[in-house]
C-alpha cells in the first residue's frame, strides 16, 4: 500500500482569528504537527510551559520565538529550527502572514 503524500505548504488558510493545527501523525511519544500562523501572536504574560520537548522549523514565513529566560527574541526565518527542552518557557511574538511551522512534539511525558 503506498503512503499518503503530504505536501505541507499546500492549502494554507489566508486569515482567521486562530492559528491552524494540523496533526500530521501521532505514535507514543510523538506528535507531528503542521502549524500555519497568519500573524498571531501570544498575548503579554502568556508562556508555553511543556512537560515535553519540542523541535519546530519554520518552513514558510518568519517569527519572533521569545524564551523566558533570554532578554530577546529569536528571529526565526524559513528553515530555521530550534529545539525547545522540557519545561523551558516560550512564547511567539510575532508572526508573518502566514508562517507554516512543522513542530514534533517528542518525550515519555508527552500525552497524545
Amino acid at each position: 500500500m503506498p503512503a499518503d503524500i503530504v505536501h505541507l505548504l499546500a492549502d494554507l488558510p489566508s486569515s482567521g482569528t486562530d492559528e491552524d493545527v494540523s496533526v500530521l501523525l501521532t505514535a507514543p511519544g510523538l506528535r507531528v504537527e503542521r502549524i500555519v500562523s497568519t500573524g498571531q501572536a501570544n498575548p503579554p504574560g502568556f508562556h508555553y510551559d511543556q512537560p515535553h520537548a519540542e523541535w519546530v522549523v519554520v518552513l514558510a514565513g518568519s517569527a519572533d520565538l521569545r524564551l523566558a529566560d533570554e532578554a530577546a527574541s529569536r528571529r526565526l526565518d524559513a528553515g530555521d529550527a530550534v529545539l525547545i527542552a522540557p519545561r523551558r518557557r516560550h512564547r511567539i511574538d510575532r508572526t508573518d502572514s502566514p508562517t507554516v511551522w512543522l513542530a514534533i512534539h517528542f518525550g515519555p511525558q508527552l500525552t497524545v
